[in-house]
C-alpha cells in the first residue's frame, strides 16, 4: 500500500476515533502565518495607458523589381549595422553594368582616334596645307568623342549605383521586427520587404488629460510593463507635446525607456503613472476617471508571495473573524520589489495569509 494511502487512512481512524469520543474538530497546530494591510498616506498616483514605441523604427522597401534570391534573416533576429537582410536577382542589372563597361571602352577608343587625328591637323594647319574648316571639323570631332565618353561614364555609374539597391543591409544595429517577404517572392518597388527598430531608443506615449498635466511632477514620472516582468521603470526623459486633442482634451506624454530592457518591443501595453495632487486626486475621483487611467488613493501593498493565481482568477486568502482563511478576488497594481499594489478587492486592517498553500490545506 502507498504511503499517502496509509496516512489517509489513519487521519481517516483518527477522525472517527475523536467524533465517537465527543471531541469536537481538531484545532490548529500553529496559527497561519499573516500580515496586516494598511493604507499609505504618502499622496495618490494615476495611472495612464499607453503603448511602447521606438524612435528608431524603418520599414524597408524595394527599389527595384526582381525575385528574393537570399534571406539570411528572420524575424526576431538582432543584426549589426551594414549587416545583409536580403538579396534580389541582379544578373540583368550587372549585365547592363557590364555593357557600359564595354560602351565607355569603344567611346574612348575613338576619342583617341578623334585626338590623334586633331593632333595632325593642326599640324597641316600651321603649314597652310589645309583649310580653316577642315581643322575646325577636328576639333568638333575630338569634343563629340569627348562628350560620348562622358556621357557612357556616367550612364555606368548610374548602371552601378541600381545594382546596389538589389541589396539591402541593415542601416543601424537592431532587432528585425517584421518580414513582409519569403525567399522567392517577387519584390516590387514600394513594396515593404521589413521592418527593423532600435532596442536601445524607445518610449512610452500615453495620452493624459490636460487638466493634469500642469499639475504634476513630471520628474517623478514612473513607467509599468505588465508584460516585461511589472516592476517600475524611471525614464530618463520625460517629454509632454504642447498640441491637444480637442476631441478627448488630453496631451501626448512621451517617456523615454533606459537601454536593456531586451523585454520590452514597440507596441507593447504600458501605464505612465503620476503623482497626483490632492485637490486634483479628489477631482478626478469625485468623477468619472478619464479613459484608460486608473486612481489610487489607498495605497495598499501586500506581499507578493501571498497570491493565489487560478485560471483566469487572481485573488489571496484574507483571515475572517474567527482566524478562518478565504479565498477572495482583487485586481492588482504595480509591483514593487517583493511588494504588489492592491486596487481593489480588499481593505485597511484585514489580514491576509503569506502561506497561500497552507491555507489551502486548512480549507
Amino acid at each position: 500500500m502507498k504511503p499517502q494511502s496509509i496516512l489517509r487512512r489513519v487521519g481517516g481512524w483518527l477522525a472517527v476515533a475523536a467524533l465517537g469520543a465527543g471531541v469536537g474538530p481538531v484545532a490548529l497546530a500553529a496559527p497561519l502565518p499573516s500580515v496586516a494591510v494598511s493604507s499609505a498616506a504618502n499622496g495618490s498616483m494615476s495611472s495612464y495607458e499607453g503603448t511602447v514605441e521606438s524612435l528608431r523604427q524603418t520599414t524597408l522597401a524595394a527599389q527595384v523589381p526582381g525575385a528574393v534570391v537570399e534571406l539570411p534573416v528572420r524575424a526576431g533576429q538582432r543584426v549589426a549595422a551594414g549587416q545583409l537582410l536580403l538579396r534580389i536577382d541582379a544578373r540583368a542589372a550587372n549585365q547592363a553594368a557590364t555593357a557600359s563597361q564595354a560602351q565607355i571602352g569603344a567611346a574612348r577608343a575613338q576619342l583617341d582616334v578623334a585626338a590623334k587625328d586633331l593632333e595632325r591637323k593642326r599640324q597641316l594647319a600651321a603649314k597652310n596645307y589645309i583649310s580653316k574648316a577642315a581643322l575646325e571639323q577636328a576639333e568638333a570631332g575630338y569634343r563629340a568623342a569627348a562628350a560620348q565618353v562622358n556621357a557612357l561614364t556616367a550612364a555606368a555609374a548610374a548602371a552601378t549605383t541600381q545594382s546596389g539597391f538589389y541589396v539591402v543591409k541593415a542601416p543601424y544595429a537592431g532587432i528585425i521586427s517584421q518580414l513582409s517577404i519569403e525567399l522567392g517572392d517577387m519584390a516590387m518597388p514600394g513594396r515593404p520587404l521589413l521592418t527593423i527598430y532600435d532596442p536601445a531608443s524607445l518610449r512610452v506615449t500615453a495620452s493624459v488629460p490636460s487638466s493634469v498635466i500642469g499639475k504634476v511632477d513630471q520628474a517623478k514620472a514612473q513607467v509599468e510593463l505588465p508584460d516585461a516582468g511589472g516592476s517600475m521603470i524611471a525614464p530618463t526623459r520625460v517629454e509632454v507635446l504642447p498640441a491637444v486633442d480637442p476631441r478627448s482634451l488630453t496631451q501626448a506624454l512621451r517617456a523615454n525607456l533606459p537601454a536593456g530592457l531586451d523585454r520590452a518591443v514597440p507596441g507593447m501595453f504600458a501605464r505612465v503613472w503620476l503623482p497626483v495632487p490632492a485637490a486634483a486626486a479628489a477631482a478626478q475621483g469625485g468623477s468619472a476617471p478619464a479613459s484608460g487611467s486608473a486612481l489610487l488613493g489607498q495605497n495598499i501593498r501586500v506581499p507578493l508571495k501571498s497570491i493565489v493565481r487560478r485560471g483566469e482568477m487572481t485573488g489571496l486568502y484574507v483571515l475572517d473573524a474567527k482566524n478562518r482563511p478565504l479565498l477572495r478576488q482583487v485586481r492588482l497594481g504595480r509591483t514593487t520589489g517583493d511588494q504588489v499594489e492592491i486596487l481593489s478587492g480588499l481593505q485597511a486592517g484585514e489580514r491576509v495569509v503569506t502561506e497561500p498553500q497552507a491555507a489551502a490545506r486548512v480549507q
